[in-house]
């Protein structure tokens, strides 16, 4: 019974081992990328804030109410955006340590979805800052009441900022949402269709949640939903039917 026990803990204790080890990968692939940013945590920042400081009146600047504001706040984003370029890296050890445990056809279709993902998550990023940040910033800014100086913290405009990139970034994984649904059997691709408009309507309560109370931001985020969530079912849809040609062919 012993040795019986003891040949059941060992693999058990080499998963545990090798979770430990692509644990420590991922941790040290952050921290190497973020040392490799600190030297330009400041430039970093300042491509960051470039958005809302562009859109602020003649003389404009964005201020700290913190006195280590300035020196912190750069290294918070510097980690932050080694945490998003790691990403890839993080899920690469993810879908190693599962993969063996992954039938073949399983494995086919996970690693493209890891993939695609990563591009979505980065392509929602660059959405939120390159077209919605310019949009939301002139609005808010062009808002403001006479003699009402807009003076954004540092602080809070990071804080603000990264919100925003989460909820894009999380949003535009649309595609990749129906797809594993649709493969997983959850719901069909045709029951899908059929819920396009709860779809439309949940996407608009999503906007309203995840993005400040203003409707450009809300309506940016709720298009694109609704547009990527075609995309994933036009995908899930082509894979149902090499699926359904497949079995014919059998």
């Amino acid at each position: 019974m012993t040795d019986a026990a003891e040949q059941k803990s060992e693999p058990f204790v080499s998963h545990l081992v090798e979770l430990r080890n692509r644990l420590l990968w991922a941790v040290g692939a952050v921290l190497l990328l973020f040392l490799c940013l600190v030297p330009f945590a400041n430039e970093l920042y300042e491509w960051f804030a470039k958005p809302l400081i562009s859109n602020l009146p003649q003389g404009g600047t964005m201020i700290s109410t913190e006195p280590h504001g300035p020196f912190f706040i750069p290294f918070k984003f510097a980690f932050a955006t080694a945490f998003a370029l790691a990403i890839p890296l993080v899920l690469y050890q993810v879908w190693a340590f599962v993969a063996p445990g992954l039938y073949q056809n399983e494995k086919s279709i996970v690693l493209p979805l890891v993939v695609s993902s990563t591009l979505l998550f980065y392509f929602g990023i660059m959405f939120a800052y390159y077209v919605v940040f310019p949009i939301i910033f002139k609005f808010f800014i062009g808002m403001a009441p006479d003699g009402v100086a807009v003076m954004t913290d540092i602080s809070a405009y990071m804080s603000f900022a990264l919100k925003l990139f989460f909820a894009f970034g999380i949003a535009f994984e649309v595609p990749v949402a129906t797809v594993l649904l649709a493969r997983m059997g959850v719901v069909s691709t045709t029951n899908m269709a059929k819920q396009r408009p709860y779809i439309i309507l949940g996407a608009f309560v999503v906007g309203m949640l995840m993005t400040p109370p203003d409707i450009f931001s809300q309506i940016m985020l709720a298009v694109p939903v609704c547009l990527l969530f075609e995309v994933g079912l036009f995908f899930a849809r082509r894979l149902e039917q090499k699926d359904l040609q497949r079995e014919l062919e059998e």
